[in-house]
């Protein structure tokens, strides 16, 4: 008798791909009742995640077959939005404002193709919400009560019945749980949780997102228990690493060290160890720590604070590779020959012990600055440190070579004060010590996941598909290059447009637009490859304390070198949920960006709240037919100078060069052009900067 399982469906489905009705598919596979009663289960729960659909006359067909598209939606504060495929390889589903069922940004969700040539389609059904929790502001002026949603991403208004008011009054921000999500006959109902408080600096407003974003603060009793019974002193059976001469390199305010590095010259060139913290011996797969791991997905950070996957206590302890201390590791042992070509690597468990604590500031000082103090106080160390840089440059010349993007993008750095609150913000840029950790750990997960794959484990890859040509031809427009949709989506003219803007004035606004213009990486049980790494496997395998899919890579990893290898048992349970956790792990992904972002935007509106007034020399960094984006010199702060505002003439937008043309003054307006803005106004509550043109 056959075994009822998500791949024997699966399987009968690519045999069968028209939709059957329950019968036809038991009298097919030659079921008996109890396997009957099994096969509802399995496809009661594969219509759940989208992979297999019931139509309206109640047959079930496999989603791909009947060109239904599973995915997430990707929501356009205009009414519209973009269906991202679960599938590697599919390119976006556009969805018309009308068509989304009110989907929410991020929702799971399954969509028609309706038209191959423009890729538009319609929403089929909404499979999972992103968003239980909704910020917002109570609306009473119209006779009931609703709560606006703050963010524009959310389609729809949220009716309060009395009941769930919470006392809330007209005006007042709230955060509301959503109840019953909005249908084509009725709007969707909820009840306030809780009356949010004005955020009256920097620091409240950071506490005011954390909830707004539903971020998890506290770990529940139950896992904070488990974390206290963990010992540091189980080490278990290790290879002994402890005479290596080892070091961390992270930045000043790090506290959880995941990776540590170790190098050797060799008579035919290098010998590299990437240590990981060996956190998948620690936090076992279905605990309660694991579970709560897999709920975070990730790490968030803020200036000052971090929310972390793991408690602290492993965090920032027992997993961490802090300095003179015994610690657990994973190694990554790869052999370099003389021009940076990877020729084998081996993987184990290890015992190491770190012997610095290095930060990248002072690794740039020793390398590049030639400090004499800081050469004399890590003179131990030097030759290490010298052999790193000289691999590091041969290895990313290797990558170079093959293809890969290397956009070295400035980020923006919040100085905080004693309070919490922003007392600068400053552009930091990547020196080569920061290069030289990137290099060896891209080099750890290329080599992880190229051992899995070849030995046909199952794996989250870290994926990254192929670029919208449109959408890049749009991006060489701005730098005057001339080329087809077709060819723009090709790495070497990505490359080309990248050397051709190198040192202008619009560098750095370019490099952004070619990585909006691009798709965000993500998990994926399935490998496509890694577009902006040119990497043929790529998964993520350096960061197991605060990233999901590490850990689970470094289980499957562990299972693989145990001499045993992966029994046919946890191949099966593996394929069965990886899907999910590589989406849930992107999605959770895509959260903490959001909220990042978020926050940046609250600390630039705060910093620049007294600054109202005030003319500050700035960069166009960006073009749209509604305004005009620009950072400041200064102050790494970006603002927006709305068109409307631009009374000195009527500006009209060209799409062709993507910049504005006064139609009587002829004034133009491009990126990187220098612009003299004024601080209009800051709006703390949408976390927003208005700029003006200070001589308009």
């Amino acid at each position: 008798m056959p075994l009822v399982n998500r791949e024997t469906v699966l399987e009968f489905f690519r045999d069968n791909p028209r939709p059957l009705q329950m019968r036809d598919i038991v009298r097919s596979m030659r079921l008996s009742s109890t396997q009957s009663r099994a096969l509802k289960k399995v496809l009661r729960q594969m219509v759940d995640d989208g992979s297999v659909v019931r139509t309206k006359r109640g047959m079930y067909g496999p989603a791909e077959q009947m060109e239904l598209i599973t995915g997430y939606f990707e929501a356009h504060r205009d009414g519209y939005g973009f269906v991202i495929p679960e599938k590697p390889g599919e390119r976006d589903l556009f969805i018309p404002p009308r068509q989304t069922l009110s989907a929410m940004d991020g929702d799971r969700v399954v969509a028609a193709l309706l038209n191959h040539r423009t890729r538009t389609g319609r929403m089929v059904r909404i499979v999972e919400r992103s968003h239980k929790r909704v910020a917002g502001t109570v609306d009473t002026s119209m006779g009931s009560c609703f709560v606006r949603p703050r963010s524009r991403s959310i389609p729809f208004d949220i009716h309060i019945p009395s009941a769930g008011l919470k006392g809330a009054r007209h005006g007042q921000p709230v955060l509301v749980e959503i109840e019953t999500y909005p249908t084509e006959k009725r709007p969707a109902v909820g009840r306030i949780v809780s009356v949010m408080e004005r955020p009256v600096d920097a620091s409240s407003d950071v506490a005011a997102i954390i909830e707004e974003f539903n971020l998890p603060r506290r770990f529940p009793s139950s896992v904070s228990s488990e974390a206290k019974e963990v010992s540091v002193k189980k080490l278990g059976n290790r290879e002994d690493l402890r005479t290596l001469n080892t070091v961390t390199i992270d930045g000043e305010t790090a506290k959880d060290f995941d990776d540590a590095i170790s190098i050797k010259r060799t008579s035919g060139g290098f010998t590299l160890w990437v240590h990981i913290a060996d956190v998948s011996h620690y936090v076992k797969r279905g605990t309660k720590l694991d579970q709560e791991a897999r709920d975070r997905g990730t790490s968030v950070y803020f200036p000052g604070t971090v929310i972390p996957m793991l408690p602290r206590a492993l965090s920032e302890d027992i997993c961490s590779l802090v300095p003179g201390a015994e610690r657990a590791a994973f190694t990554v042992e790869m052999e370099f020959d003389g021009y940076g070509n990877q020729k084998g690597a081996r993987f184990y468990p290890s015992l190491i012990i770190s012997d610095e604590r290095m930060t990248y500031t002072s690794v740039a000082r020793i390398l590049l600055d030639r400090d004499p103090s800081e050469r004399e106080k890590y003179r131990r160390l030097l030759g290490d440190f010298e052999l790193m840089l000289e691999l590091a440059d041969l290895i990313r010349a290797v990558r170079l070579a093959r293809g890969s993007l290397d956009f070295d993008l400035p980020e923006p750095e919040v100085v905080l004060d004693m309070t919490g609150n922003p007392e600068n913000i400053i552009k930091t840029q990547r020196n080569r010590a920061h290069m030289i950790i990137e290099d060896f750990m891209i080099a750890a997960n290329e080599a992880v996941a190229s051992f899995l794959e070849d030995m046909d484990a199952p794996c989250i890859f870290r994926i990254h598909e192929e670029p919208d040509p449109k959408k890049v031809a749009d991006v060489m427009k701005v730098a005057a290059m001339k080329v087809s949709s077709r060819r723009a989506g090709n790495p070497d003219m990505i490359k080309t447009l990248v050397a051709r803007v190198k040192g202008t004035p619009i560098e750095e606004a370019v490099n952004y637009m070619i990585l909006r213009s691009m798709k965000q990486a993500r998990y994926s049980e399935y490998n496509v490859g890694h577009f902006g790494l040119a990497s043929e496997s790529y998964c993520h395998f350096t960061s197991p304390i605060r990233r999901y899919p590490d850990l689970i890579v470094h289980r499957i990893l562990r299972e693989a070198v145990s001499g045993k290898g992966i029994s046919e048992e946890l191949v099966r349970s593996y394929k069965e949920t990886l899907p999910d956790i590589s989406f849930h792990s992107s999605r959770r992904e895509r959260l903490a960006m959001e909220a990042e972002r978020e926050v940046m935007d609250a600390m630039r509106a705060w910093f620049m709240l007294d600054k109202v007034g005030e003319e500050f020399p700035g960069m166009i960094t960006g073009i749209t037919p509604k305004g005009i984006r620009v950072r400041l010199d200064e102050f790494y702060v970006e603002g927006f100078i709305q068109l409307s505002d631009m009374t000195d003439d009527y500006y009209i937008y060209d799409e062709d060069s993507l910049s504005l043309r006064g139609r009587h003054t002829h004034r133009t307006m491009k990126f990187g052009q220098p612009l003299r803005v004024r601080v209009d106004r800051v709006d703390i509550e949408e976390r927003r900067v208005i700029f003006g043109i200070s001589d308009i």
